[in-house]
């Protein structure tokens, strides 16, 4: 847990020999310092330019989507690029990862044809799993890691109701909400989010 931090909405840090970013956002001074940017989908609040440039440096590689290939090439060159699809296994360097489905059902918002991600990354034998925007779809319902981070908002994503659910159903040991605080959701349902999991850990990290 002490690698982990959530810097707002759905913006996070995972420190370990190197440094991964993942949808970095509103990131308030320029840093420089990573080694690996994901991103899980196209839209402003996970794919900023603006931001990934206060990260990014000469070494840094970018995963992300088909949506995002050509903005991602005006930060990166083609070498240090990653385009991945739901449902795949993939190794960059001495990371092996996942990619999950992540798809709105009866919103427009993240429309499942977009082949948009969440991501499942084993970084020195612990497994995190980041779910990117989605709603409690069936292709995340036996997901097995021990650390995972869920959207909680509402609107665009599960609402906290709808997060607790997954969260109960889920093989983790450790459940983090995200994505509210800044665009949507409120740290009330943080709050009321943890108070409907069961039998699992809750950190609330925003």
């Amino acid at each position: 847990m002490e690698k982990v931090q959530v810097l707002c909405h759905s913006s996070i840090k995972i420190n370990y020999a190197k440094t991964i970013y993942i949808d970095p956002f509103k990131i308030e001074n320029p840093v420089n310092d990573a080694d690996y940017i994901f991103c899980t989908h196209s839209h402003y609040d996970h794919f900023s330019p603006e931001d990934i440039k206060k990260v990014i440096n000469e070494n840094t590689k970018i995963i992300t989507v088909e949506s995002s290939k050509q903005e991602a090439l005006k930060l990166v060159n083609e070498d240090k690029l990653l385009i991945v699809k739901p449902g795949n296994k993939y190794k960059i360097d001495d990371i092996d990862f996942e990619t999950t489905y992540a798809y709105n059902q009866n919103k427009p918002f993240h429309p499942k044809e977009n082949n948009w991600v969440g991501y499942i990354l084993n970084i020195e034998g612990t497994k995190y799993y980041i779910a990117g925007d989605t709603d409690n779809i069936k292709e995340i319902q036996n997901i097995s890691c021990d650390i995972a981070l869920i959207p909680i908002g509402g609107k665009f994503t599960m609402d906290y109701k709808e997060a607790a659910e997954l969260a109960n159903n889920i093989n983790a040991k450790t459940i983090i909400p995200i994505h509210y605080g800044t665009i949507v959701g409120t740290k009330e349902d943080a709050q009321k989010f943890k108070n409907l999991v069961k039998e699992k850990e809750v950190k609330i990290l925003i």
